[in-house]
């Protein structure tokens, strides 16, 4: 089907109301699914780990030993005066109390004193039943109901994995509707803004939701029943991303039917136009972006391959309703959603005239100097990257807000051996028994090493850190671990191995999947604008737009936000979000300059270009930043960073990049820019450079 015959399908006179019946339809069945969603998200460790982690495989093995996947939780007792024989009867008596918790499962250990008498600490075995990690925050709840808070000078504080389990529960608690209520308010404050209208707004606003229902419901689906891999972060960035993306879409497509509007008495007739010159941009920006994130499924880490079809069907989902339901709606409503300044046929077309026509005009005076003196200063802001540490986060600078959990690791390692109660697990054949715990016992930053456990042919051993389970000399000590072990078949894991296993998988799949997008985007412009050149020179400056957006933003993180460092995959996600959602933009214009170019020349086509997209070009990348943005309304470190690095790489893109470095190149280049297409070939007097006229002479800078 070609785009004209589409286009005529969807907004005809009678099939637009069988367009928007089917959606109401679709949205009957959605509704009901899309409210599941939850309930099939996996946010244990098995949802984050690489699956041929070593890790991984430690994990799988000490099913053998204990049935139940086990989390500890530990309570820390702490009176600075040393503690007395009455806080030693109240954590005797908690103790107790916690065993017959529903949840626990196993022996409590401790009251256990430290060694400098001032503290106590009680470790609870919480078992992960068929709910995964949901159920913890409720088991701790009713430790922490137990324990009290404490009084009379004695400090209590919860703790250890299942306590940070808790408060990460606690902050991804409701992400789903932060998230979509946050990114309604910007997108609705945005578009109001940019169209001026009370009521036309309110469709992109109304299209998008059907969207986000629609994916959703499909996502639930193959979650359920095909084994897609869902979690709270993939969930909350598809929210984020349909909003953002489908809205885009929107506002190309309202400013083409605006357009339209002014050149055909029949709405109809202007909404087929419109779907006509710019559906393929539109359809060839989200096919970008649905391959870029597709490129997510190579990764290692399970989150983040379990991210990009979700993200690729959130994509293909908001263009399908962008491209029909939208459509459809506009002309049914009419002419007046544009109220109070509704496109009358025949009325000029204020973008020759506008902002961006004149600041085309003023790029065409001197586009070689303006192109460099652009690259120089993005340059410039890319040597922020000498701060960027993207080597994975602590616990204790995961959280924007202060954590309990956090506050009680600081408690447990003023008082005790700092990785007690989250061991380094080593697993290996039981007649490797002895040389595995002689090698082990040996590692530095081991402080001391449990008995075996044998069963089935297998030999497990237990090691306490002396650092902090989620520091770099843990990390450390678990490399020196593996290196100790090496030959006898014993494999190294717990917690600290597991966060190292994930950090080493980001950064292969950082290594790998950059280069693969960049390939993936750079095909799909040569096909799309047929042409070696732009690709080229397009790619160029969406890599120096990734690295200034970087730099600054590493420079903020550490200087302004006070951040401890960024999470491993951060430059992944920054990337892929901004080169696939950035393209978008080179699209839009680069489109619509070819468009432009077989007319009037690569130079006069630039401005033309420049002035019929500047302005929904900065519209769309403010309301795709503002969605990004709105990641920042949750208490998580990775997620704030990711949302204001996307943020600012936007505007920075929609602002600069594409508006001038890219109009400069394309002044300064000529029609070079479409080599080899034939447009190559046009008559050199079409393609003259540009001598713009005084602005003070005339307002009319562009042909109509």
């Amino acid at each position: 089907m070609t785009t004209g015959s589409f286009a005529r399908l969807v907004c005809g006179r009678r099939t637009k109301w069988i367009v928007l019946a089917l959606w109401i339809v679709v949205l009957v069945f959605a509704g009901s699914l899309a409210g599941k969603l939850g309930g099939v998200e996996k946010n244990d460790n098995a949802s984050w780990l690489p699956g041929d982690a070593e890790a991984t495989q430690v994990s799988e093995l000490q099913k053998q030993f204990q049935p139940d996947d086990i989390v500890p939780a530990i309570l820390v007792y702490e009176r600075t005066g040393g503690i007395t024989p009455a806080d030693q009867e109240k954590a005797a008596a908690d103790a107790k109390a916690i065993a017959a918790v529903p949840g626990i499962t196993g022996q409590i250990i401790g009251p256990v004193p430290s060694a400098d008498k001032a503290a106590l600490q009680i470790i609870a075995p919480i078992k992960i039943d068929a709910d995964g990690w949901d159920k913890i925050a409720d088991v701790v709840g009713q430790i922490k109901t137990i324990s009290g808070a404490g009084e009379n000078g004695l400090g209590i504080s919860m703790t250890g994995p299942a306590g940070v389990a808790a408060d990460s529960a606690g902050a991804f608690d409701g992400i789903d509707g932060t998230l979509l209520y946050t990114t309604l308010i910007v997108v609705a404050i945005i578009l109001l803004v940019t169209y001026r209208s009370p009521i036309l707004w309110l469709l992109p606003i109304v299209t998008a939701g059907v969207a986000l229902t629609s994916a959703q419901a499909v996502i639930y689906l193959l979650a359920e029943h095909g084994g897609l891999v869902v979690n709270a972060q993939s969930a909350g960035i598809l929210t984020v991303l349909v909003f953002g993306a489908g809205t885009d879409y929107a506002l190309l497509l309202v400013a083409r039917y605006r357009e339209e509007l002014r050149r055909h008495a029949d709405r109809h007739e202007a909404m087929m136009f419109a779907l006509h010159r710019a559906g393929p941009a539109i359809i060839a920006s989200a096919a970008t972006v649905a391959i870029g994130m597709g490129c997510l499924m190579l990764a290692e880490v399970n989150s983040t391959s379990g991210l990009g079809p979700v993200a690729a069907l959130g994509v293909l989902v908001g263009l399908l309703a962008m491209m029909t339901l939208l459509p459809a709606l506009l002309v049914i409503f009419g002419r007046w959603l544009f109220w109070p300044v509704r496109p009358r046929y025949g009325t000029p077309e204020p973008t020759a005239t506008g902002l961006w026509a004149r600041m085309g005009n003023r790029i065409a005076r001197r586009p070689r100097a303006v192109w460099i003196s652009t690259a120089v200063v993005l340059g410039a802001m890319a040597l922020g990257l000498v701060q960027l540490d993207a080597n994975g986060l602590s616990q204790q600078d995961s959280f924007t807000s202060e954590q309990p959990s956090v506050a009680g690791l600081e408690v447990l390692g003023r008082h005790f051996p700092a990785g007690q109660g989250d061991p380094v697990v080593v697993i290996a054949g039981a007649d490797r028994a002895d040389a595995v715990r002689t090698a082990f016992t040996g590692v530095p930053g081991i402080s001391a090493v449990g008995d075996p456990v044998v069963k089935n042919g297998l030999v497990q051993f237990e090691g306490t850190l002396t650092s902090a389970p989620d520091s770099q000399a843990a990390e450390d000590t678990v490399i020196a671990a593996r290196d100790a072990l090496r030959g006898t078949g014993a494999k190294v894991g717990g917690t600290t191995a597991m966060t190292l296993d994930i950090n080493e998988a980001n950064k292969h799949d950082n290594r790998l999947i950059i280069p693969l997008v960049l390939l993936v985007v750079l095909i799909i412009l040569a096909v799309l604008l047929r042409s070696l050149v732009a690709p080229i020179l397009l790619m160029a400056t969406v890599v120096l737009s990734f690295a200034a957006a970087l730099g600054v933003s590493a420079l903020v993180f550490r200087h302004v936000f006070g951040f401890g460092g960024e999470d491993t995959a951060f430059p992944l996600f920054v990337f892929v979000f901004l080169v696939a959602l950035g393209i978008d933009y080179n699209i839009f214009l680069m489109t619509r300059v070819r468009e432009e170019t077989r007319e009037h020349g690569t130079r006069r086509g630039a401005l033309i270009g420049l002035a019929a997209t500047g302005g929904v070009i900065t519209s769309a990348g403010i309301v795709l930043a503002g969605t990004f943005a709105a990641l920042g309304s949750l208490p998580l470190v990775a997620f704030a960073e990711i949302g204001f690095a996307v943020a600012f790489g936007v505007l920075l893109d929609t602002l600069v990049v594409r508006s001038v470095l890219v109009t400069a190149l394309n002044l300064d280049i000529g029609r070079w820019m479409w080599w080899p297409s034939k447009l190559t070939h046009q008559d050199p007097a079409v393609d003259a450079p540009v001598s713009p006229a005084p602005l003070s002479q005339s307002e009319r800078v562009l042909p109509q």
